[in-house]
């Protein structure tokens, strides 16, 4: 039976006003998330993963302009929604794990009160109350002797209990959907292995959607169910992630994939790094935006316009121009 989705974004793009023109970070991108699923977006710094999550929760900057056709979220348009709709869905429908804690935690206030203020803010209820979900929740993302530590400021606190708390923020309210955007850079190895189990684990009981941002493919195959490739604000794949994984069909994707470290990495097989930078926003024209680094570039084509998205399996597409062309034997 197919799960029911609760959210689609259809053509979504995210401006800023520049000094000859708006600057576009994000260009029409689209992709769905059912409920019980996790979705992973990757790519580079500056590809606009962060940018279109923020837009799922109107925290973008000001002057930023979101538009597209519909962000559709449980029968509501997110791109007509006020000040008022987002205070009913920040926290309680939708909630953001940032990068890093320390800058999303208040240093100033101890982890129950800050837990226990968003939950009475939310759910209206008595410090009691507020009180008993919070050792809930933390108990729940693994923080050691809740009823105890929570008494604690985060900067009492180690960076992997820091982030430990930020989940149990984003658990707080009970939202059906959770945006972990690049939750586990700024850990050591070992502390984001326990993370990104956790965060799957609490995705699998609790029935959550999960949106996880990163820059790391090796992350993708532990964590979602679909991967969606993102360069310099353009979606360039998508499909199931071992689907993507497996059998990569866009440049991008297969340079990443070859510059990423592997235990078979070695001088006899050594890193192949993607060559050149991703272009400044606003630069990359009519043209496909991977055109100046891709190998395999359609002369006369890829200059001038976009790629179309080519189906090359059940639920697998690539925007790539060579790939419709010449399909895998063109792509190498």
């Amino acid at each position: 039976m197919a799960r029911q989705n609760v959210l689609s974004v259809e053509n979504v793009s995210v401006s800023f006003p520049g000094n000859s023109g708006d600057l576009i970070v994000v260009d029409d991108v689209s992709f769905t998330l059912a409920a019980g699923e996790s979705l992973v977006i990757a790519g580079e710094s500056g590809s606009g993963k962060s940018m279109i999550c923020q837009s799922l929760l109107g925290i973008l900057p000001p002057q930023a302009k979101v538009s597209g056709t519909r962000i559709d979220w449980l029968g509501r348009d997110l791109l007509q929604a006020g000040d008022k709709d987002w205070r009913t869905i920040r926290g309680a429908e939708i909630a953001m794990i940032f990068q890093d804690p320390t800058a999303a935690l208040n240093p100033l206030i101890t982890v129950e009160h800050q837990i226990g203020d968003a939950i009475r803010d939310h759910r209206k209820c008595s410090r009691a109350e507020a009180r008993a979900r919070t050792i809930e929740v933390l108990g729940m993302a693994g923080f050691p002797e809740p009823e105890h530590r929570m008494k604690s400021y985060p900067s009492e606190l180690s960076g992997g209990l820091r982030q430990r708390v930020a989940i149990a923020l984003a658990l707080s309210c009970g939202p059906k959907l959770i945006i972990a955007d690049e939750a586990t850079t700024n850990l050591d190895v070992s502390i984001q292995a326990q993370i990104v189990t956790l965060l799957k684990k609490l995705q699998q009981d609790l029935g959550l959607a999960l949106i996880f941002v990163t820059h790391d493919l090796g992350l993708a195959a532990q964590v979602g169910d679909n991967l969606l490739v993102m360069y310099a604000g353009h979606a360039v794949e998508q499909g199931g992630v071992r689907q993507v994984l497996d059998d990569p069909c866009h440049p991008y994707t297969r340079g990443l994939l070859r510059s990423a470290p592997t235990l078979q990495s070695s001088r006899a097989n050594p890193l192949r790094p993607i060559p050149g930078q991703a272009p400044k926003p606003g630069s990359i024209g009519k043209g496909s935006p991977f055109r100046s680094r891709c190998p395999v570039v359609v002369d006369g084509v890829c200059e001038v316009m976009r790629a179309p998205w080519t189906n090359v399996a059940p639920g697998h597409d690539v925007a790539c121009h060579r790939f419709a062309r010449d399909g895998r034997e063109g792509v190498q």
